[in-house]
């Protein structure tokens, strides 16, 4: 693995994702092979990439199932992509968070135990780490250094999966510590964009920022016109009956009603602090993110044996 150099300009990663993308497409061999699994209880799509040359395998954003109103977790969801695995006889290297999620609880550390692989994230997950460990009192054993991942990315770092090479681009704004990851011609972006009929991620969590997200976009939509773009989420725009979650560099430049060629980053500030303002929070958040910034795991048990999710009341 190489580190991208610390005095490396953000333009000098995007210059070297771009140059990946262009080789991929024109060279199948250096071109992923991706499998979604779409969870609509949150709307979350998690994938299972791997090199077709030689089985080596990763894992973004999978999803453990939690009833909130019994407070219990099950694995269907999560056992579905370890069954694709064991079927094509992949072999999972690395399980990647494409930033601290809001909406449902990662299921990483099940399927690490059943399959192996690294659990990693960004780096900025230590500010998201120091802002909710405030918030839900975890006190003084929560660490709030990143150490409950087995890597935590830079911008502009690259490894290889098999033959496919991964770049990793720090695209801040929805949260502090969203990063995208680019495989040969691929490029998963968490939570930034939408499909171009849906538009964007909000920004009004704690952390996020409207204006370092459009520059985040627009970072991304920067990248060859034909990359390919999987998304972390849809939530079917009205007139449209069917779930997507792949699109285009080209497309999205061209159609996404927020944030298409010609919206000034004013015009889409505006638009996007306007929206957020009469979002509702997402209905698994305090689970969510209490769970995911221990790197999927939950709150160490109490005296009596239970783990216990913490509810702050009249705090955000």
């Amino acid at each position: 693995m190489t580190h991208a150099n610390s005095s490396s300009r953000p333009d000098a990663a995007l210059a070297k994702a771009r140059e990946q993308v262009l080789a991929a497409s024109a060279d199948k061999r250096l071109r992923p092979s991706i499998a979604g699994f779409f969870d609509e209880a949150t709307n979350t799509v998690s994938y299972v990439i791997h090199d077709p040359a030689t089985s080596k395998a990763a894992i973004i954003d999978s999803v453990l199932d939690y009833d909130a109103a019994a407070g219990r977790t099950s694995q269907g969801s999560a056992d579905l992509m370890i069954e694709y695995v064991e079927k094509q006889g992949l072999e999972i290297e690395w399980l990647i968070e494409t930033h601290a999620h809001a909406d449902h609880l990662s299921a990483a550390p099940y399927i690490q135990e059943k399959l192996g692989g690294k659990l990693a994230i960004g780096r900025e997950i230590i500010r998201v780490q120091e802002v909710f460990g405030k918030l839900f009192n975890a006190g003084t054993d929560f660490e709030r250094d990143g150490s409950q991942f087995d890597h935590l990315f830079e911008d502009g770092e690259t490894l290889q999966l098999g033959e496919i090479q991964m770049i990793a681009l720090h695209v801040p704004g929805h949260t502090p510590a969203d990063y995208a990851f680019i495989f040969g011609d691929a490029a998963f972006v968490g939570d930034t964009i939408f499909m171009p009929d849906f538009g964007t991620a909000r920004a009004d969590f704690p952390g996020g920022d409207a204006r370092q997200l459009y520059r985040s976009i627009r970072r991304l939509l920067a990248l060859p016109e034909e990359t390919r773009l999987f998304l972390c989420h849809d939530y079917k725009a009205p007139g449209r009956d069917e779930y997507a979650w792949e699109t285009t560099v080209g497309q999205q430049k061209r159609e996404n009603v927020h944030v298409k060629d010609g919206t000034s980053e004013d015009e889409f500030v505006e638009m996007r602090t306007a929206r957020d303002s009469t979002l509702a929070m997402p209905q698994l958040i305090m689970p969510s993110v209490q769970v995911n910034i221990r790197g999927g795991r939950l709150p160490e048990p109490e005296e009596n044996g239970v783990s216990y999710i913490k509810i702050p009341v009249n705090a955000v």
